[in-house]
């Protein structure tokens, strides 16, 4: 019984010690930070797994930044769906009441009026994305590179 328990645990340590240098641990969070946003609900949980292994990141890291951004997705999505609708010229967004009013008397309808919008929102965050990334980079890589024992300037 100890045996496997150790096991896992040494796979939870060999995960968490993964990319702990200030620059993968900036790019790890930087990426984390965008993709975290993404304007799909339910997509952001696997599209962090994916580039951590992709790219080598620290999976829990970047899983940590995207469940603490959450709230930020949820505030973001319909800007980004109202930028994006503009931006590539398509009808206005119906309110928040008529979309709540929309999904629960007939969900289908309600995708087939938002999935133009929500196309647009993955246009605009497209845009956005690599931009918000360098400067989530630059600000959490100068403080890490400062204060992380052992690094030098």
């Amino acid at each position: 019984m100890i045996r496997p328990l150790r096991k896992v645990l040494d796979s939870v340590i060999a995960l968490l010690r993964q990319g702990t240098s200030p620059e993968e641990i900036a790019r790890a969070t930087a990426l984390a930070g965008v993709l975290a946003v993404f304007p799909v609900l339910g997509s952001t949980t696997l599209l962090c797994a994916g580039a951590a292994a992709w790219f080598r990141l620290n999976l829990p890291l970047m899983q940590l930044v995207n469940f603490l951004l959450y709230p930020i997705q949820l505030a973001l999505l319909i800007p980004f769906m109202s930028v994006g609708t503009r931006l590539f010229g398509l009808p206005a967004l119906p309110g928040l009441t008529q979309l709540v009013k929309l999904v629960a008397t007939d969900p289908l309808v309600a995708i087939r009026v938002f999935w133009p919008a929500t196309l647009s929102g993955i246009g605009t965050w497209l845009v956005l994305s690599p931009i918000i990334a360098v400067v989530i980079y630059a600000t959490i890589l100068f403080p890490l590179r400062r204060f992380s024992p052992g690094v030098s300037s």
